[in-house]
């Protein structure tokens, strides 16, 4: 798949401004788009990238940048999103709100346009029983 391993490419988004210049680290862009993936309906968390013994590993709050590889292609950025989402959603719904809420939060807070945002489902998790 498609997938662009840009995080550990640590160049910043640089802009221009009247006071001066704006760097936003590619790092700092993946936070912003995991922190808005959990709060998602039907997502779980965040996945490492890859399986580990065929198992979706679920991360941290503190490392949700971990499951976001974010890239600057032609003044734009193609994110994409490395998800648990929870057993018996609708998969294609709970991507395509994950699609939206994470454009629209990094173009907020970036003021840089995003072409893409990918999803890649890792895995399906159950919710655990409240004791």
């Amino acid at each position: 798949m498609g997938s662009h391993s840009a995080t550990t490419d640590e160049r910043a988004l640089a802009r221009p401004r009247r006071w001066g210049r704006i760097e936003v680290f590619p790092s700092a862009v993946a936070a912003l788009a995991g922190h808005a993936a959990v709060g998602c309906y039907g997502v779980m968390g965040m996945a490492a990238h890859g399986l580990q013994d065929g198992m979706a590993q679920l991360l941290h709050r503190e490392s949700l940048d971990r499951g976001v590889d974010v890239v600057e292609e032609d003044g734009q950025l193609v994110i994409d999103v490395y998800v648990v989402v929870q057993y018996g959603v609708r998969i294609t719904e709970v991507a395509h709100n994950l699609q939206q809420a994470v454009k629209f939060e990094v173009e907020r807070a970036t003021q840089v346009p995003v072409a893409e945002v990918n999803v890649f489902v890792q895995g399906v998790k159950e919710d655990s029983p409240e004791a």
